[in-house]
C-alpha cells in the first residue's frame, strides 16, 4: 500500500508544490482573501523581534490586532515594537520577555498570561541556531 501512497504523494507534489503548480494556483487567487479585519482578537507571537515573527507581528497589527510579542532580548524587542506602532499606528502591541528555551519560564509566562489575557491566536515561531547539543537539567536540548 506504500507504493500507492507515494504514487499520490508524488503527483500531488507535482500538481502542487512545482513552479507550474504555483503558477496554476496563482490564477485562482483572490487578494481580497486575505485582507481580514482582525480587530478585537488577541494574537501572541513569538520570536517576535526579527524575521517572520517581526513581519507576522506587523501585518496583523496593521490589521487592526492586538499583539502580544514574547521575545528573549528586551533591547531587541522595544526597537521591534517601536517600529510596529510607529508603521501600523496600533497601539495595541504589548511586549513580553521570555527565555523560550527554558520550560520553567514558559509555564510561569503561560499561566500568567492565561491569568491576565485573552488569547485567539498562538503563532509559534521563535528558533534558535545550536552548534553544539547540550542537556539542561530538564532534559531537552539547550544552545
Amino acid at each position: 500500500m506504500s507504493w500507492y501512497r507515494n504514487a499520490v504523494w508524488f503527483v500531488k507534489g507535482l500538481r502542487e508544490y512545482t513552479r507550474s503548480g504555483y503558477e496554476s494556483a496563482s490564477k485562482h487567487f483572490n487578494p481580497a482573501d486575505v485582507e481580514v479585519n482582525v480587530a478585537g482578537r488577541s494574537f501572541l507571537v513569538t520570536g517576535a523581534n526579527s524575521g517572520i515573527g517581526k513581519a507576522t507581528a506587523k501585518e496583523i497589527a496593521r490589521r487592526g490586532g492586538t499583539v502580544h510579542l514574547v521575545c528573549r532580548s528586551k533591547e531587541r524587542a522595544e526597537v521591534a515594537k517601536g517600529e510596529i506602532v510607529t508603521e501600523t499606528g496600533n497601539p495595541n502591541i504589548f511586549l513580553h520577555i521570555v527565555d523560550i528555551s527554558d520550560p520553567k519560564e514558559i509555564w510561569k509566562f503561560a499561566e500568567k498570561f492565561r491569568n491576565e489575557h485573552k488569547l485567539n491566536v498562538l503563532v509559534n515561531n521563535a528558533g534558535c541556531m545550536v552548534n553544539n547539543r547540550e542537556l539542561t537539567e530538564d532534559g531537552p536540548d539547550r544552545k
